[in-house]
């Protein structure tokens, strides 16, 4: 039998031992962990709306009409007409002609993926993209190249050496570095090949672009540039769940062949209208957008000028480089010792060498807010210097 306990023996070793942390009350900045207040700087909420009042309120009155549970998929008797208005509703947010609606973002891009490409078709994937877009290549069964982060060259070389039905599939922001893929430029080589393109905004959906439509929207690509857009409800919208959007023709394509969409329990349709409630906070959201830009530039000057090594990153996710596990997770605890939170992020979400924190803005800060995290990393530079990093000459 496999050692699993030695397995875990290894991982704590090395500095990779994941853990849970129990939190109460509701998601805002202001978190209790473990009993204990503190300031978080981990979330994907990036507009703050997982506890928005209105948000809140629009689910509480649809419970009574609309029930709680989705008690069977949507090919059974679990498409609720909450479910339906949400899919209307997600392709007008995101000027497409249909929408889907997925459970998870991780379901979405599992079953988008596999269902558009299988044996002998070919997907190519940017090295940095996600986990649930990793695992959605693998269950296809096509064959996956991988290219350069971001090298739109180094795609278009390989897509001309391939034949036969080609899907490209690319995050939109890159949820461990926080940079924007070059969305025009592969929307032109993809057009060039007679690829398909789709691009996974889960980080961009109500951040980039007017009115929050995301990344795609903000690049000035139309669904004839970018045939399937995936995002999820998570983050930045604050409720739950996922979708793809695009042509009819590849939303009913996927109704009937997805199979994280036909074999899984409707969401909760009470959740579907406050999800369409939140949409409607995010198109009258600039202000919120705005101020979070300002803390953007607040953080990215002030860590700068602290000598931390950020990456380049115009988005809410601002990680700081470290490189080493051991000096991450040392660095997150001494934040924590202030009462900040800031998880460590290590191999193999990223590349080993590359362990950092994953510092994530929400418009529910305040300027303060940044400030005090500024603070706290000022006070821990010294100490951080003299660990084992890879980067010491910006950290110095």
């Amino acid at each position: 039998m496999r050692d699993f306990a030695a397995e875990l023996e290894q991982r704590k070793q090395a500095g990779l031992y994941r853990s849970r942390r129990l939190v109460s009350g509701p998601q805002q900045p202001e978190l209790t962990v473990g009993g204990r207040p503190l300031l978080s700087f981990c979330s994907n909420d990036y507009l703050g709306l997982a506890n928005h009042p209105g948000n809140i309120d629009a689910l509480r009155q649809a419970l009574p009409d609309a029930g709680l549970g989705g008690a069977a998929s949507h090919l059974i008797c679990g498409h609720h007409d909450a479910h339906h208005r949400l899919e209307e509703r997600l392709a007008a947010f995101t000027q497409r002609s249909s929408a889907l609606f997925f459970s998870t973002g991780y379901m979405a891009n599992m079953g988008v993926i596999s269902a558009l490409a299988g044996r002998g078709d070919t997907i190519f994937s940017d090295r940095l993209n996600h986990a649930s877009i990793i695992d959605g290549c693998i269950l296809s069964r096509a064959t996956v190249k991988r290219y350069r982060h971001g090298d739109v060259s180094a795609l278009e070389a390989m897509l001309a050496k391939t034949t036969g039905h080609k899907l490209v599939v690319t995050d939109g922001v890159f949820s461990m570095d926080g940079d924007v893929a070059p969305l025009r430029e592969l929307a032109t080589v993809c057009r060039a090949y007679d690829a398909l393109l789709v691009v996974d905004d889960a980080h961009g959906i109500g951040v980039l672009g007017p009115e929050g439509r995301g990344s795609v929207v903000a690049q000035g690509l139309s669904e004839d540039d970018v045939p399937l857009v995936i995002g999820t409800l998570g983050k930045a919208v604050g409720t739950s769940g996922a979708f793809v959007a695009g042509p009819p023709v590849l939303t009913d394509y996927l109704v009937q062949k997805a199979r994280t969409y036909i074999y899984t329990t409707a969401m909760p349709p009470a959740l579907a209208a406050a999800t369409c409630a939140s949409l409607d906070l995010i198109e009258r959201s600039n202000d919120r957008r705005a101020h979070l830009d300002r803390m953007i530039d607040r953080f990215r000057a002030g860590a700068r000028q602290l000598g931390y090594q950020l990456m380049d990153s115009v988005t809410p996710i601002q990680p700081i480089m470290v490189g080493d596990n051991w000096a991450a997770l040392a660095l997150s605890e001494a934040l924590e010792a202030q009462g900040l939170l800031v998880t460590a992020i290590r191999p193999p979400t990223v590349p080993e060498g590359e362990a950092r924190l994953r510092v994530t803005l929400s418009a529910a800060h305040t300027l303060e807010d940044v400030d005090r995290l500024l603070a706290g990393l000022g006070s821990c530079r010294s100490f951080i210097t003299a660990m084992d990093s890879p980067y010491p000459e910006q950290m110095a």
